[in-house]
């Protein structure tokens, strides 16, 4: 096999493993990728270089992700902006996809922070009622260990945010695709990059419009949490709280039908009203997500009560007929079923946390 055609191959296939999200970083891929290429070893001068990996993950996008690649890049782009705005102080910089315009289906946007102080930016955070996690990262290289901090965001779109000392805000850091000094803008040359590559928007509208839009996630989670507080009778229900029992069964939906969110919602969301009004959660829980749902989880959510009468036998004619008209009358009763699945003591369950980011993911696939 010529080496450029080598070449060509294991970047594809690279790239398409980084694409699908089965590995998230260059070597591995282009080792995987080597491998099945080649059953054997490959060698390194017949690797392809990041740049060339990236180049092909890029022409994935432009394949699969069309002109709301272009739309989803802009409001990476408003939406970093509004937080560089909020972490001021902390002289923020955006790297990454976000900046130079490589993003793909799940991307997040990058930014480094310059401060001596976590307990500052997390203040920032908390001020805002933004979510986030604090994770601390240990890498020895050159016989030398470091400590990083990364702060990752799940907001509308997922933001990791890397901390460093203060004094390195003007230190140079290097690109591991292209060996040079990365591309970064500070607040400045953001709003620069976005009034040249969008005149026609008005920056300061789009993005106070950004800064009112809710994160439903972040609803679904706050609606959710009080769950756990909600001690069922045990007759029916077991297992225990209704958080539990909703984790259950989101996973017996996700192990039915993984890749439909809106299915997937309803059974993550059915019981939220339990927290509100026990004598009538499914009005209370749909009054509650009225506006963050789709009307095909909303109506998943309405007859799920309906749903179990029906497999019981004891569903009125004229009910059941209402149902069987719908096209989503099968997905109801697999929803049932995933239900009754869901009541089991000591069953292992998904986090909240990682049933939501499982969610987000869908939605980002599809370029929301």
């Amino acid at each position: 096999m010529q080496q450029s055609k080598l070449r060509r191959q294991i970047a594809w296939e690279a790239a398409r493993l980084m694409y699908s999200r089965e590995e998230a970083e260059y070597y591995r891929a282009k080792q995987k990728a080597a491998h099945r290429i080649c059953q054997g070893w490959v060698k390194p001068a017949d690797l392809p270089s990041n740049a060339e990996i990236r180049d092909e993950i890029q022409a994935f996008a432009r394949l699969h992700e069309g002109s709301q690649r272009t739309s989803h890049l802009r409001e990476m782009r408003l939406e970093a902006l509004r937080v560089m705005r909020l972490l001021s102080r902390h002289r923020p910089r955006l790297i990454g996809s976000v900046m130079t315009g490589h993003v793909r289906a799940g991307s997040d946007i990058d930014l480094h922070l310059f401060s001596d102080s976590i307990d500052a930016i997390r203040d920032a955070l908390d001020e805002q009622g933004i979510v986030y996690d604090v994770e601390r990262k240990r890498v020895r290289k050159h016989n030398e260990e470091r400590v990083f901090t990364h702060i990752h965001v799940q907001d509308r779109f997922p933001i990791e945010i890397t901390v460093y000392p203060a004094d390195k805000a003007h230190y140079v850091f290097k690109s591991s695709i292209t060996g040079k000094a990365i591309e970064r803008a500070s607040i400045s040359e953001l709003e620069t990059l976005l009034s040249r590559e969008y005149p026609e928007l008005d920056v300061e509208a789009a993005v106070a419009s950004v800064a009112e839009q809710v994160d439903r996630f972040q609803v679904y989670q706050s609606l959710l949490l009080p769950l756990e507080n909600v001690k069922q009778n045990l007759k029916y229900h077991p297992e225990g709280d209704a958080l539990y029992h909703s984790l259950q069964v989101f996973d017996h939906a996700r192990d039915a039908l993984a890749y439909d969110e809106e299915f997937l919602l309803a059974a993550l969301l059915h019981d939220v009203g339990k927290a509100i009004d026990p004598q009538d959660h499914v009005a209370a829980g749909l009054e509650a997500l009225d506006g963050f749902i789709t009307e095909r989880t909303k109506w998943f959510i309405e007859h799920h009560m309906e749903a179990q009468q029906e497999l019981d036998g004891t569903l009125g004619a004229r009910a059941r007929r209402r149902l069987k008209e719908s096209a989503d009358y099968e997905e109801l009763l697999t929803l049932a079923r995933c239900d009754r699945a869901g009541r089991q003591i000591g069953a292992q369950a998904s986090e909240l946390e990682e049933a939501l980011d499982y969610l987000r993911e869908i939605a980002q696939s599809f370029g929301e």
